[in-house]
């Protein structure tokens, strides 16, 4: 039972980051096993954002090489998110569990600087609500 809990973290994990996997089929599939619904939430939800913490440690040390032909955004496209960030401030990491735009919040993130212990505690608040909803919403079925 400890390898299922380990396999929706690994996939949790792997889902937050620019890697295309998704959690939420294999949590729905646990649920309806009769696995722990309180295990389940804590294993995704710690999963989802420690794998967001490797987006924020790449933006940290990938933004000194925006100026190289190889960086994956144009000068223009990191100056305009950059300037997007400043203006809404780090309270958009609880924005993170966004299918469309969430992993490069986390990217944004480190890329601005934003202290571990915040982009951590928001981003965790915001994935874990949203695997709380996802629980609740199956379970209401």
């Amino acid at each position: 039972m400890l390898l299922q809990y380990g396999l929706l973290f690994l996939a949790s994990f792997g889902a937050a980051t620019i890697l295309p996997f998704y959690s939420e089929i294999l949590l729905i599939a646990q649920l309806r096993d009769g696995l722990n619904p309180y295990a389940l939430w804590f294993f995704a939800s710690l999963g989802n954002t420690l794998g967001a913490g490797v987006n924020w440690w790449l933006g940290e040390r990938l933004v000194q090489y925006a100026d190289r032909r190889w960086f994956p955004a144009r000068k223009s496209d990191l100056e305009r998110a950059q300037r997007w960030f400043n203006r809404y401030g780090r309270w958009t990491l609880l924005m993170t569990w966004l299918p469309v735009g969430g992993d490069a919040l986390t990217v944004i993130g480190g890329m601005m600087r934003v202290p571990a212990l915040s982009f951590f505690f928001l981003v965790g608040l915001g994935k874990s609500v949203r695997y709380a909803l996802l629980i609740a919403g199956y379970q209401a079925l």
